[in-house]
C-alpha cells in the first residue's frame, strides 16, 4: 500500500479537518491568484480608459474604475489573508493532532508487544521511529500538505484564465510543465530508497548513543572512551555518507526545474510580447499573463523542497506504519479467577532457534506454598518465568489456572494478578513512593509504607531528605543496586498479588538485610503462591519445594534437607557455596 494511503488511514478520525484545511488551502489560493488579474485590468483601465474591459459593466469613467479595483482589491487581500488564517490554523492542529495520534497509537503498540520484540528491535531503531518519524511526518502535514493542494489549485486556475484570453499562449507557457512534473517524479523515485537508507542509519546512531550513555560508567572504567568514539564515528559517518547521496541528489531537483521554467517565461515574455504589438492581445491582458506566468511557474521551484520533504515523511511513514503492523501475540478473553487454588504447568517445551530453553517442565504453584528454581546460567530458568508471565507461548505443553488454559485467559488481567521482581528492576525517573505505588494514579500511603517495611526500604528512605518523597533519578540512578532491588520488592507486594515472582530480587543486597527480607517474605507469601528463583541457594533453602534445572530439564526436586541427603546437583551446589568444597 502507498505510504499516503496508509497516513490517510490512519488520520480518517480527522477526516473533517482535512476537507475544512484543503478548502481554506483553495480557497486562499483562488485569492491569492486574483491580484495578478487586477493588475493586468487595472493596466487596462489606465491604457484603454472608456474603451477598458470594466467599461462593459457600466462604468465608463475610469477614474470610477480605479475606485472599483481599489475596493476589489482590498476585498481580495482581506480574503486571501482570512483564508491563509484559516488554512494555517487547520493544518497545523491536524498535524499535532495526527502526531500525536501516532506516537501514542505506536507506543501503546510497542507495549502491546513482547519484551523480545524490543530487544530485537533495538531501543535507538524505537525511539527513532517514535520521535524523529513521528516529527517528521507532522512536519509534512504542517505545510507540505497545504502546498501541495496549492501548487496544483494554483496550475489550473492560471491555466484557465490562460486559455480563456489566448490558447497558443497557454500552450507555450505550459509546455514546461509535463517536463518538470516528470523531472520531479524521475528525482521521487530515486531519493526514496536514499532516505529509506539515511533514516535506517539515523536509527543506528541513535542505538549507539543509547547504549553508550547507558553504560558509561563500564566505559570509562575500562578506559574505552576512544574505541567507543572510534565505532561512533564508524556509525555517523555512515549515516552522512547516506545522508549526503540523497542531498547531492535532491540539491539538482531545483536547477533543473529553474531551466525549464526560464524557458516557459521566455515564451510567454518574447510571443505575449510579439501579438501585443500585434494587436492580437491586449496591454492589460499581456501584463496580467506576464504576472501569472511567474506565478505558475516560480511555485514549481518549491518543487524540488516539497518532494525532498515529501519523500523524506513517505519514508517515516513506512516505518511508523510497519511498526503498527506487527502482530501483537494472541491471547483469549477470559478472566481469571481472583481466587484460584493451583497453577499446572505441564510438559512446557520451548526453543530459541535450533536451541531448547525448556524440555518437558512440570510444575505446580499453589498459595501458601513458596515454590523454587535453582541451576546454572542458561539453565531456563528465566525462560520458565518469561513463559508463566505470558512473554513467551511454549511450543508444547501448557499452563492451565484451575483448570482454564492461560492460552484463553486475557493476559493483561493474569498479569494483574502477578507481583515481579526482576534480576536488574526497572525504577522510573520519579519519587520513592510512586515507584513503590507504580502504575495506580492514586497513592495509598499507608500500602506504601507496609510494602517498604516487608521489603526492608524503610531503614534506608528514613535516612533521606523527603524520605517517600525522595527522587530516585533516572533509572533509579540516585540509588544503590541494593536499594533498587527493594524498591522493586516493596513494589511488588504493595500490588498484594495472588503469584509473586522473584527473579534473582536479592542478589544485590546484604547477607543482613537479605535474612530481613527472607523473613518478611515469609510472612507474606501467606495465602499467595510464591516463586522464587536464585543462584544463592540461602535464598530458597526454606523454600516448600526447589527444583534444580539443567539444560532445560528439572532433574532434581525436593526441600532443602532431602536435596542435601540425596547427595545430588543441589548437594553438590550448597557445598560449593558454603565453602565445604
Amino acid at each position: 500500500m502507498h505510504p499516503l494511503k496508509r497516513l490517510i488511514d490512519f488520520a480518517r478520525p480527522h477526516r473533517r479537518d482535512i476537507y475544512a484545511g484543503s478548502v481554506y488551502s483553495v480557497l486562499n489560493k483562488i485569492f491569492d491568484v486574483l491580484p495578478e488579474i487586477l493588475i493586468g485590468v487595472a493596466v487596462d483601465v489606465v491604457v484603454n480608459r472608456e474603451a477598458s474591459f470594466l467599461a462593459r459593466f457600466g462604468l465608463p469613467d475610469p477614474l470610477h474604475q480605479l475606485f472599483v479595483l481599489t475596493a476589489l482589491t482590498v476585498v481580495v487581500w482581506v480574503l486571501e489573508s482570512l483564508f491563509e488564517y484559516l488554512y494555517a490554523l487547520k493544518w497545523r492542529g491536524l498535524a499535532q493532532d495526527v502526531q500525536h495520534g501516532l506516537r501514542l497509537a505506536a507506543y501503546q503498540h510497542v507495549q502491546s508487544l513482547p519484551p523480545d520484540f524490543v530487544a530485537e528491535a533495538r531501543t535507538g531503531r524505537l525511539m527513532t521511529v517514535l520521535g524523529e518519524d513521528v516529527n517528521q511526518i507532522e512536519r509534512f502535514l504542517n505545510t507540505g500538505a497545504n502546498d501541495l493542494i496549492q501548487v496544483f489549485v494554483s496550475s489550473l486556475l492560471v491555466g484557465g484564465v490562460f486559455f480563456a484570453l489566448t490558447a497558443d499562449l497557454a500552450a507555450l507557457a505550459f509546455l514546461p510543465i509535463p517536463l518538470i512534473l516528470l523531472g520531479a517524479f524521475w528525482f521521487q523515485k530515486r531519493l526514496a530508497p536514499r532516505y529509506a537508507d539515511a533514516r535506517a542509519a539515523a536509527s543506528a546512531v541513535a542505538n549507539r548513543l543509547g547504549n553508550n550513555l547507558a553504560g558509561m560508567a563500564t566505559i570509562q572504567a575500562y578506559t574505552a572512551e576512544t574505541f567507543e568514539s572510534e565505532h561512533l564515528r564508524e556509525v555517523s559517518e555512515s549515516f552522512r555518507q547516506k545522508n549526503a547521496a540523497a542531498i547531492r541528489f535532491s540539491a539538482a531537483i531545483t536547477p533543473v526545474i529553474r531551466m525549464a521554467i526560464l524557458a516557459g517565461f521566455v515564451a510567454t515574455l518574447l510571443y505575449g510580447g510579439w501579438k501585443t504589438l500585434n494587436g492580437a492581445l491586449g496591454v492589460g491582458s499581456f501584463s496580467a499573463l506576464v504576472y501569472l506566468t511567474q506565478r505558475l511557474l516560480w511555485p514549481l521551484t518549491r518543487l524540488a523542497d516539497m518532494t525532498d520533504q515529501y519523500q523524506r515523511s513517505m519514508a517515516s511513514v513506512n516505518r511508523v506504519m510497519d511498526l503498527l503492523d506487527v502482530p501483537p501475540p494472541q491471547c483469549g478473553r477470559a478472566e481469571p479467577r481472583s481466587v484460584w487454588s493451583c497453577v499446572h504447568m505441564r510438559g512446557i517445551t520451548h526453543r530459541f532457534g535450533g536451541v531448547t530453553a525448556l524440555k518437558d517442565v512440570d510444575l505446580d504453584l499453589r498459595p501458601g506454598r513458596t515454590v523454587a528454581l535453582v541451576g546454572g546460567t542458561g539453565s531456563g530458568k528465566s525462560t520458565l518465568v518469561r513463559v508463566l508471565l505470558g512473554f513467551l507461548r511454549p511450543d508444547a505443553g501448557r499452563i492451565d489456572i484451575d483448570g482454564t488454559r492461560l492460552d484463553d485467559v486475557d493476559l493483561h488481567a493474569w498479569r494483574r494478578q502477578i507481583g515481579y521482581v526482576a534480576q536488574e528492576p526497572f525504577l522510573t525517573d520519579g519519587s520513592i513512593a510512586a515507584n513503590i505505588a507504580y502504575g495506580e494514579r492514586t497513592i495509598d500511603p499507608a500500602r506504601v509504607e507496609h510494602a517498604a517495611r516487608a521489603a526492608q526500604v524503610l531503614p534506608f528512605v528514613q535516612a533521606l531528605p523527603g524520605q517517600f518523597e525522595a527522587e530516585v533519578g533516572e533509572r533509579g540512578s540516585r540509588l544503590s543496586g541494593g536499594q533498587r532491588q527493594r524498591i522493586a520488592l516493596a513494589r511488588a507486594l504493595y500490588r498484594d498479588p495472588r503469584l509473586l515472582i522473584l527473579d534473582e530480587a536479592t542478589s544485590a543486597v546484604d547477607n543482613d538485610t537479605e535474612a530481613a527480607i527472607q523473613h518478611s517474605l515469609k510472612e507474606a507469601a501467606a495465602g499467595r503462591a510464591l516463586l522464587v528463583v536464585a543462584h544463592r541457594l540461602s535464598t530458597v533453602r526454606q523454600a516448600d519445594e526447589i527444583h534444580v534445572l539443567r539444560d532445560g530439564r528439572i532433574v532434581e526436586s525436593g526441600d532443602h534437607q532431602a536435596l542435601l541427603a540425596r547427595g545430588g546437583e543441589y548437594a553438590a551446589l550448597w557445598r560449593l557455596q558454603t565453602g565445604e568444597a
